[in-house]
């Protein structure tokens, strides 16, 4: 009987519906490491995830299960074996679950008893739960699999520790939230461990998905909570742990030998990280040739440019600046500076000779009325429309800037600074745009391809934000300052809480029933919103699903 078991931990990137070369990857990493005995792979990564109704395609599911037997057959070397997660027919219903790979053959599936149905996940209306697992027995040890989820509550591994299981070999598709990752180390992991008496290694993918992000961070832990292993977050990694058995008590159990522990991401780094492994993924996944963003000379657009540079290089990006009679000098110089930090092509395209051709066209109905929010829209659907040309023409996938506190109250254009294929600040709050533009300016991300140094001047940050659509105007004419809009958002999205809570929090009452009414009128927008990639634990669209029609409100 084996007292050594060679355990490599590949956390990968994948492309869902990408079977073949979701394959190759896997067989490439086996190919590198001949020593393993085993090699675990993320949740689902045969297929990618999370698949949604994509895994509802009946020739998918029938590649799926070619390309697992192919992926078999390559373990009949006598070479390492695989865990390898994909989807699974039985009787009829469709499972998440893995399958060892030994041998040459199948030689066990296990599938996912607890299915998430929350948030960013919807699997209880793809897949039917599998039994409680039973353990494998693999070369002298006895294997727990559970499946993500399934150790987000402990029925799983306390029936696979009833059963024998000595290790837990848990695979993975968890999405970025901020502060998770302490949550799946400390407030999960840890407990299974510690609960079971049974060492267990957490295996997650890394890299975007659309709207989610996944940060990797892969560990083991040992039974009393000790930290023996983490992998590093945001970034494909391929780690050997060994395990020995060794004595305990009257028996013995499995031990894994101290290996590297990557220092976690910081905050605010980690939403910059998955701001700019999201948006490269997006584009990269998608074969676009770069992006194309308007530059204003404001912070959200200088931002979404940084992020852009650091996701994809300099050469990738380009920028255009859109002025109108109402732009300032200090706007023109700000964008100009930005670009000429990031090392960017700027281009500038006025839309006075659009806004005054939309002008007379419009003269013989508008007779009588005087300019309103009507003016001021058509300049961001002029300059909306001039980049969706640019993009059209030339190629790059247009990127656009609105923040979260913009797009809770409407404080966009739907068909003008809201048009675009995706935007990197939809999850993110103004005064969080603040500080990541302030940290940027300070430090270049771990996975940046951007510069060294501060990548937009000092008074982008600084002065006022403002639309620049009527003269003289400024954000704070139409909302609350930044920072007690937010609060009050906060408490409205991320906590649904009611007027009269947060107004027992020392907010002006009138004040958030009027941000409580601006966020349910929005709703029609955001639902024709880009993607962007979600942050926290509540972003638009995959966590809050609210009817666009609908009456009632707490105040």
């Amino acid at each position: 009987m084996a007292d050594t078991l060679i355990i490599t931990l590949a956390q990968l990137n994948q492309r869902v519906g990408d079977l073949a070369a979701n394959a190759a990857a896997m067989l490439e990493v086996r190919a590198k490491a001949p020593r393993s005995d085993l090699i675990v792979f993320p949740e689902m990564q045969l297929i990618g995830y999370p698949p949604e109704d994509l895994i509802l395609k009946p020739a998918l599911i029938e590649r799926a299960a070619v390309e697992l037997e192919q992926l078999a057959r390559a373990t009949a070397d006598g070479g390492p074996a695989m865990l390898v997660g994909s989807v699974f027919v039985r009787d009829g219903a469709l499972h998440n679950g893995v399958a060892l790979l030994d041998g040459g053959k199948i030689v066990a599936t296990r599938f996912k008893y607890e299915l998430p149905n929350y948030g960013t996940f919807d699997e209880k209306r793809l897949f039917l739960p599998g039994p409680l697992p039973e353990p494998v027995p693999f070369r002298g040890a006895v294997l727990g699999l559970p499946i993500c989820e399934d150790i987000w509550h402990p029925d799983v591994c306390r029936h696979l520790a009833q059963l024998g299981a000595e290790i837990f070999l848990c695979v993975n598709g968890s999405p970025y939230e901020i502060d998770k990752d302490v949550l799946r180390i400390d407030g999960v992991a840890k407990r299974r461990a510690i609960d079971t008496g049974i060492p267990l290694a957490y295996v997650n993918r890394v890299g975007g998905q659309d709207e989610v992000v996944f940060d990797g961070a892969s560990f083991v832990v040992g039974p009393e909570g000790a930290l023996w292993a983490q992998l590093p977050e945001w970034e494909e990694a391929v780690v050997e742990t060994v395990w020995n058995k060794v004595p305990f008590g009257n028996s013995h159990r499995w031990r894994c030998q101290a290996a590297e522990v990557a220092e976690p991401t910081e905050h605010p780094e980690d939403i910059y990280c998955a701001m700019v492994m999201a948006l490269r993924d997006y584009v990269n996944k998608n074969r676009f040739p770069g992006v194309l963003l308007g530059l204003s000379g404001g912070i959200d657009s200088a931002l979404c440019a940084a992020i852009a540079v650091d996701a994809l290089g300099a050469d990738r990006v380009w920028c255009v600046m859109l002025p109108s009679r109402y732009t300032s000098q200090e706007s023109l110089d700000d964008a100009a500076g930005c670009a000429q930090m990031l090392g960017v092509r700027l281009d500038t395209v006025p839309i006075a000779p659009a806004v005054d051709g939309f002008t007379e066209m419009l003269a013989p109905l508008f007779a009588g009325r005087e300019p309103d929010l009507t003016e001021e829209n058509l300049q961001s659907r002029i300059r909306g429309t001039t980049l969706m040309a640019l993009s059209n023409k030339f190629g790059p996938m247009l990127v656009t800037t609105g923040n979260k506190s913009e797009m809770s109250v409407g404080y966009a254009t739907i068909y003008g600074d809201m048009n675009g294929g995706y935007n990197p600040l939809k999850d993110a709050y103004k005064t969080t745009v603040f500080a990541l533009s302030r940290w940027r300016n300070e430090h270049r991300p771990r996975i940046g391809m951007g510069p060294d140094g501060p990548v937009m001047p000092e008074r982008i940050i600084t002065k006022p934000p403002s639309a620049e659509l009527r003269p003289d105007q400024k954000d704070e004419d139409s909302l609350p300052p930044y920072d007690v809009l937010d609060a009050i958002l906060l408490g409205l999205v991320e906590h649904e809480k009611s007027v009269s809570q947060i107004t027992a929090e020392g907010f002006e009452r009138a004040t958030v029933e009027r941000i409580e009414r601006l966020l349910h009128l929005a709703e029609y927008k955001r639902r024709q919103a880009p993607p962007g990639v979600k942050l926290g634990m509540r972003n638009f669209g995959r966590d809050r699903r609210y009817p666009i029609t609908q009456g009632f409100r707490t105040a």
